[in-house]
């Protein structure tokens, strides 16, 4: 077996509740071999009451492929469903880039500073 196909994600994901909203933070690669380990805290975020917003802190992710572009929009459909508004925070480098080239840019609420995310949850109506 290749290392490739033995080695570990190295995506770490935290998150903290607020009022209304959920922050979750990524650090890391947001690719195939990390899924699961987001996909098994999203679960956790799915099971608790609907908020106003979810934020995703991307500020840290260092690589992004097609599969983690994917997870991003299921976590978009996820949070309609729910009428949740899904902003991604701290969108520079790499994932300014990844949602450019593939065209998702508009698709998001994307803010380049974690901070701008936050004010807007600041400042909605409650």
């Amino acid at each position: 077996m290749s290392s490739e196909a033995t080695r570990k994600p190295t995506l770490d994901v935290a998150s903290g509740v607020s009022r209304n909203a959920i922050l979750i933070r990524l650090e890391g690669e947001l690719d195939v071999e990390a899924l699961p380990v987001l996909r098994e805290h999203l679960r956790r975020v799915w099971e608790l009451p609907p908020k106003k917003f979810l934020i995703l802190d991307l500020g840290e992710v260092s690589f992004c492929d097609s599969m983690g572009m994917n997870e991003l929009v299921e976590v978009l459909h996820r949070c309609e469903a729910r009428g949740t508004r899904l902003l991604l925070g701290g969108v520079q480098g790499v994932m300014a880039r990844v949602l450019s080239i593939t065209g998702l840019r508009h698709a998001f609420e994307v803010f380049a500073h974690l901070d701008d995310a936050l004010r807007t949850v600041v400042a909605a109506p409650p």
